[in-house]
C-alpha cells in the first residue's frame, strides 16, 4: 500500500457551502468534548497532555479524545495514570489509532495493535476506541472484497473491545465520502451495530459537499459522536467562523433528541497547531449553538 503523510492525507478533498448562522435552539442533551491534537503534545511527556485537559476543564468541556500515542506510554502504569486522568474532571471519551499506513487486508490498524490499545486504554478509563481506515473506492467504484476484509477487520476489533467493556467507533476521513458516500453508506450498511459505532467526522462530510444535516439525520441512530470543524474557503478557521452549518446540525440533532457527544476538532491541515487561541473561540460557538 502507498503510504502518505498525516498533511498530504488531510488534503484529499475540498468543498463549501452556505456561511452558517451561531444561533439555534439549545440541543441541551448533548455533551460537549475536544479532540486533543490542536495542541502539540509530547507523547513522552505525559504532563504535556494533562496540562491541556486542564485547560480544556476550564473552557467547560465535559470530556476529550486523543490520539492512542499520547496514552500508550502509560500502559504499565495505568492505576496512577488513570487517576490522573480522572483528576481532571473530564470523561475519557477515547482514543484514536490514525496511521499513515493501514493493514493491506483490513484497511484499518492491525488486529495486535488495536488489541494492545484497547487493553491499555480500558486500564485508563476510556470509553471508546476510535479507528480510522484506508478507502475502498477505487476508480470510482467500491471494490466489494476489500470492503468485506475491512467489515471483517472492524466487527473482530469490536468485539475485542466489546470484551473489555469498550465500544468500537469508526472514523472517517475524506475517501469514506468521495462519490457520494459511497464507502461509508456501505459501510453502515455493512456493519453489525452491536460491534460498530461511528464518530463522524462532519468536516470531512462537508469538504466532500454532503449535506451534513441530512447525512446526521439518516444516520444518527448509529452515531456515538461528532467531530466539528470549520472552513472558510479551503482555509480552516475556528468552529463558528466559516462556511460549515453549525446551526443547521443543531436543529437536526435537537430534532432527532439525540443525546451523543459533539467534539470540537481543530487540526489544521498546515499542521499547525493553534490551540487555545482556536479553541477557546470554538468552544464559544458551541455555547451559543448549543446552550451549554
Amino acid at each position: 500500500m502507498t503510504m502518505i503523510s498525516r498533511r498530504d492525507f488531510l488534503r484529499t478533498s475540498s468543498g463549501a457551502l452556505a456561511p452558517a448562522v451561531l444561533f439555534a435552539a439549545p440541543a441541551s442533551n448533548v455533551k460537549l468534548a475536544c479532540q486533543t491534537n490542536a495542541w502539540a503534545i509530547n507523547p513522552q511527556d505525559f504532563n504535556s497532555l494533562l496540562t491541556v485537559l486542564h485547560k480544556l476543564k476550564e473552557l467547560g468541556y465535559a470530556g476529550f479524545e486523543t490520539g492512542f500515542r499520547n496514552v500508550q506510554g502509560q500502559f504499565e502504569r495505568a492505576a496512577d495514570a488513570r487517576k490522573q486522568l480522572a483528576a481532571t474532571g473530564l470523561q475519557f471519551f477515547g482514543s484514536h489509532i490514525f496511521l499513515e499506513q493501514y493493514d493491506p487486508q483490513t484497511q484499518i490498524a492491525p488486529l495486535s495493535l488495536v488489541q494492545k490499545v484497547a487493553d491499555g486504554i480500558a486500564q485508563l478509563g476510556a470509553q471508546r476506541l476510535i479507528l480510522s481506515g484506508g478507502g475502498v473506492v477505487k476508480d470510482g467504484k467500491l471494490d466489494a472484497e476489500a470492503l468485506q476484509r475491512k467489515v471483517v477487520g472492524l466487527h473482530a476489533a469490536g468485539k475485542h473491545c466489546r470484551a473489555l467493556g469498550l465500544r468500537l467507533a469508526y472514523h472517517n476521513h475524506g475517501p469514506e465520502f468521495a462519490q457520494a458516500g459511497l464507502e461509508i453508506e456501505a459501510l453502515y450498511r455493512q456493519t453489525d451495530p452491536a460491534l460498530v459505532d461511528f464518530l463522524t467526522d462532519c468536516g470531512w462530510a462537508f469538504r466532500a459537499k454532503m449535506n451534513v444535516p441530512e447525512f446526521f439525520a439518516k444516520h444518527q441512530r448509529r452515531m456515538i459522536g461528532l467531530h466539528l470543524r470549520d472552513f472558510k474557503g479551503d482555509e480552516q478557521v475556528p468552529l463558528g467562523q466559516g462556511d460549515f452549518p453549525v446551526r443547521e446540525l443543531a436543529a437536526a440533532i435537537q430534532r432527532a433528541k439525540w443525546t451523543g457527544w459533539v467534539l470540537n476538532e481543530e487540526e489544521r491541515l498546515s499542521g499547525e497547531k493553534p490551540g487555545e487561541k482556536a479553541v477557546a473561540p470554538a468552544r464559544q460557538t458551541l455555547k451559543q449553538v448549543f446552550g451549554k
